[in-house]
């Protein structure tokens, strides 16, 4: 097939993608229904796609979608920790007037004030004594429990009329489902409150005017055009146009969707900007590792850069690439044996990071990086020394050498990866590898949402839960992190990458675009000259369970670089640092002369 004969997607395919930005948007814990859709959509058309070329995959439609859901998002990061799974918590996040929670026994156990007025209910009551106009509160109490009893978690918008009020009322159902108790629905009602800056974020995301905020928020409410045009002081032809930009400027294609993506949007816990960027100047551990303090450097730019020493800070120095989850710190044992070793660990925290500056937006990001990385080497005295890297960090480092020959000694790649040249090598991966790098590679304008996203669902499950998510079927990663030393480790080195209060979202996307949409062929055969020549040593530690580069890939960079001494784990995946330390640093020693 041609490249321009991408067969095109099923709408209700692109619809569904859609409504799950948003959904993520509310709520990151919807990360992974995402992941498989947006799988199922860009599986067929990466297929056909020409690898070398990097092309568009026919996506354009999604990218106003991706940036209004990536603003929205935004304000769910400013209150990371928030609990969505608590019925207090969930009532207090909301603050529009109407919201109550529903048990399994169609009883209202929590009722805030604004509901209880506008409703006529309170706390105990039943479901069915909601003022509502004939049967309604009967149909009410049936979808409920018809969410209750089910597996969809699909909200659901209903209109009813109030008992109270000549209005209709709008009612946002969505089930549930706490880890250790009985699930329960979370009912918001339209009625009064509209969320303080909730304006604001519309006209923002939307671009849309006062005025058709205004509209907006009337036809969320439930009034018809002709009272909204009435409590304007408009004609209804002028109401109906402002419908009419509404819909077209928010891409919905009636009312209905219009008030559910409005009313979607309500459900963040917080709206107000991100928190402040207060970042702890000491590593510090909450069991075995000893308290690191991040020393600090101005570039030759102005900008700051952090680094930790590991180790002996008088030893041989070991240059090491930490990953892009930032995993800037080793097993205790693992630091002690390295200063037992006559080993300094010279750490990067590389730009936008921690506290160290990012690279500018319009610097080539790959080659400011390996100035950064060589500023520091001049900074702390380093002539020359081996680089140890993490995962893709083998990019970085080939980038480094290939610019800075001199500079390097030696290459020890843990769970290395070499340049990717065909397309099967992507389909090989776990879904959470392909769904971030494959993305990178084939839509990376779209990649900061999916990254920001990932990390605002890391905060939501906690460092553990999502460790288990995305490495769910290594059971070597999840073995190896629940290993107590190497929790604490990556718990507290990948601080300067995802914390209460810093999220290196933007410079974590950013390195994986550079990386995905890079040639570094050239780059890979300077080193390949070197190795010949006897320059330098080159060592891959791979692991047979790594999600990324699984045993057919594995195959193929030893096929294709026979050059490079592999040293091959089955019990190990892309965390095989952290387990087979020992054998690296045996290596070192081994490569000190």
């Amino acid at each position: 097939m041609q490249r321009d004969e991408t067969p095109p997607a099923d709408q209700s395919s692109e619809d569904e993608i859609i409504d799950h930005l948003y959904d993520v948007a509310v709520d990151p814990t919807r990360y992974e229904t995402l992941l498989d859709h947006w799988e199922a959509l860009i599986a067929p058309r990466r297929a056909t796609a020409n690898a070398d070329a990097n092309p568009s995959l026919g996506l354009s439609s999604f990218e106003g979608h991706f940036r209004r859901a990536d603003r929205m998002l935004s304000h769910v990061i400013s209150d990371p920790k928030s609990d969505q799974t608590d019925p207090q918590v969930l009532l207090k996040s909301i603050d529009r007037a109407a919201g109550m929670i529903v048990d399994a026994g169609l009883v209202i156990s929590h009722v805030n004030t604004a509901a209880s007025v506008a409703l006529g209910i309170a706390p105990g009551a039943s479901v069915r004594r909601l003022a509502l106009g004939p049967g309604e509160a009967d149909i009410l109490a049936q979808q409920i429990k018809t969410m209750l009893l089910g597996n969809s978690a699909e909200p659901q918008v209903m209109r009813v009329r109030s008992a109270l009020a000549d209005r209709v009322i709008l009612m946002h159902l969505r089930l549930v489902r706490p880890p250790a108790a009985p699930a329960f629905v979370v009912v918001l009602a339209s009625e009064l409150g509209w969320p303080h800056g909730f304006t604001e974020m519309l006209r923002e995301a939307f671009d849309l005017t006062k005025a058709e905020v205004d509209v907006t928020r009337a036809l969320a409410e439930g009034h018809a055009l002709s009272d909204i045009a009435e409590q304007r002081s408009r004609s209804i032809e002028t109401i109906r146009a402002q419908v009419k930009s509404i819909l077209s400027k928010t891409e919905t294609r009636s009312q209905a969707e219009l008030v559910r993506l409005t009313l979607s949007t309500m459900d963040m816990a917080s709206y107000t900007d991100g928190a402040a960027q207060e970042l702890s100047d000491t590593s510090i551990g909450f069991a075995t590792l000893e308290q690191r303090p991040f020393q600090t450097m101005r570039l030759p730019d102005g900008r700051r850069l952090d680094f930790l020493i590991l180790g002996n800070p008088n030893g041989r120095p070991v240059f090491y690439f930490p990953l892009d989850y930032g995993l800037v710190r080793w097993p205790a044992s693992a630091e002690a044996d390295a200063a037992r070793r006559g080993l300094q660990i010279v750490v990067p925290v590389r730009p936008g990071y921690g506290a160290s500056d990012p690279v500018p937006k319009r610097a080539p990001y790959t080659a400011q990086i390996v100035e950064d990385m060589v500023a520091l080497l001049d900074h702390l005295g380093i002539a020359k020394a081996p680089i140890l890297t993490l995962g893709a960090d083998s990019f970085f480092a080939t980038s480094l050498h290939a610019a800075y020959p001199e500079r390097v000694s030696a290459l020890i790649c843990c769970s290395g990866v070499l340049p990717l040249t065909r397309p099967e090598q992507y389909e090989r991966m776990d879904k959470w590898h392909r769904f971030i790098l494959a993305g990178a590679r084939y839509t990376p304008h779209l990649l900061p949402f999916m990254v920001k996203a990932g990390f605002a669902l890391a905060n939501r499950l906690g460092k553990r839960g999502f460790i288990h998510a995305v490495y769910g079927k290594s059971p070597a990663d999840i073995a190896t992190f629940e290993i107590p030393e190497v929790f604490e480790a990556i718990v507290c080195g990948s601080e300067v990458a995802l914390s209460e209060t810093h999220s290196a979202h933007d410079a974590f996307a950013r390195e994986v675009i550079a990386h995905e949409t890079s040639d570094w062929a050239e780059e890979v055969a300077a080193l390949r000259q070197a190795a010949m020549a006897g320059t330098i040593d080159i060592h891959f530690f791979n692991g047979l369970q790594d999600p990324q580069v699984p045993p057919g890939t594995l195959d193929d960079f030893q096929r294709d670089h026979p050059w490079i001494n592999f040293h091959v784990y089955p019990d190990a995946g892309q965390l095989l640092f952290f387990l087979k330390w020992r054998e690296v640093l045996d290596l070192l020693d081994q490569l000190k002369n």
